[in-house]
């Protein structure tokens, strides 16, 4: 008989935690979190508790751990959207209807008697987590910063009475096979007209001090009518920080200010540090951390993590300022990958296509009404 608890002991945390370790073990795909930043969520004061309220539960079989969902009340969305939502997220779970039954089940009641009226997910707290249900790309490797998941957890998420809400592309980069002139040209040209210069720091700890707060500015304003996002808070934009000070090398962040010093475009890319972790619990053992400064400081793939585009500089040409640059980069790697784009979001799809390259995965956020 599958019985469901919420989360309240240390004991219970750690088998939260533990649980999908061991059911992706032998996985060659799965990439996990870090264990210390997930382990972080049970703090009681938790960089995103300031906006957000969380439950925790965990799906039993005869003592044995088969399951685990989490439910986000994430407020600051709900005033933005003037909404009534809870997300799911961390939904892991064996092949069994029965076993997601009972975990939507347990968030769906946590989430009603908060007021809600709708569930969607899986998202994070903010959009800045791991967010999507990978429903197409089944036999590649995830990114550090997005989950994998098996194929059966979308037939069970469906069963469960949810639909598609939104989908998101990932796609593979390659360098352009023939050199293009005339982008590296109008690049410049654009520099030039528009007085534009690249912003400049001799290490990143200088970059982050003189640039990370327009960053984040910029990020708030070209992403606040994206699907799932929310302000960013100071605590957040700390731990985001924080969190990747380790895979942040100089050479792969760049800023484009205007003559008054203001950010127009930026772009942040990581080495990808995702065959250093697949087989690991996501602790920094000496085994683990020699892998993760292998594929940091001679990465062979790039994770393009965000770009953003001041939003009346989008109809400028600046794309070709941020191609050129990402086509430099690309000549010293294998690929990028791009993470999570929205299907609709055209104007980043378009910059894609002038990359040799292939959407490779399909993530999708479900949606479904509660309490009628």
């Amino acid at each position: 008989m599958i019985t469901v608890k919420r989360v309240k002991t240390k004991k219970d945390e750690r088998e939260f935690l533990n649980f999908p370790i061991r059911l992706y073990k032998g996985c060659p795909f799965f990439v996990p979190p870090m264990y210390a930043d997930e382990k972080a969520i049970f703090s009681p004061d938790y960089y995103y508790y300031d906006t957000c309220e969380a439950a925790y539960f965990l799906a039993e079989d005869d003592g044995k751990t088969v399951g685990r969902i989490s439910a986000i009340i994430q407020h600051a969305s709900n005033e933005k959207q003037n909404e009534k939502r809870a997300r799911f997220t961390r939904f892991d779970a064996i092949d069994s209807q029965e076993v997601a039954d009972a975990l939507f089940k347990a968030a769906e009641t946590w989430a009603a008697e908060k007021g809600m009226d709708t569930v969607c997910g899986p998202l994070g707290f903010s959009d800045l987590e791991r967010e999507g249900l990978l429903i197409e790309g089944f036999d590649q490797l995830a990114t550090f910063e997005e989950q994998y998941n098996y194929d059966y957890y979308q037939r069970l998420i469906e069963n469960c009475g949810y639909e598609k809400e939104v989908d998101w592309l990932e796609s593979k980069l390659y360098a352009p096979k023939e050199k293009d002139e005339s982008i590296s040209k109008a690049a410049d040209f654009l520099m030039k007209r528009y007085k534009l210069h690249v912003g400049t720091a001799k290490n990143v700890k200088e970059f982050i001090d003189k640039y990370v707060d327009g960053i984040f500015e910029l990020i708030d304003k070209s992403y606040s009518k994206l699907y799932g996002t929310v302000p960013i808070s100071d605590k957040v934009k700390k731990a985001t920080v924080d969190n990747f000070l380790m895979v942040v090398k100089l050479k792969y962040i760049s800023v484009i200010l205007d003559e008054n010093e203001n950010i127009v475009c930026f772009g942040i890319c990581v080495p990808s540090i995702s065959k250093a972790l697949v087989g690991t619990s996501g602790k920094l053992t000496p085994v683990t951390l020699v892998k993760l400064l292998r594929c940091i400081n001679k990465p062979d793939v790039l994770d393009f993590m965000l770009i953003g585009v001041e939003p009346e500089w989008m109809n400028r040409g600046v794309a070709a300022i941020f191609f050129s640059w990402a086509c430099d980069l690309l000549k010293e790697v294998d690929h990028a990958e791009t993470n999570l784009n929205l299907e609709d979001n055209y104007a980043i799809r378009n910059t894609w296509k002038r990359f040799d390259g292939v959407n490779h995965k399909r993530r999708r956020s479900f949606v479904k009404k509660i309490g009628d």
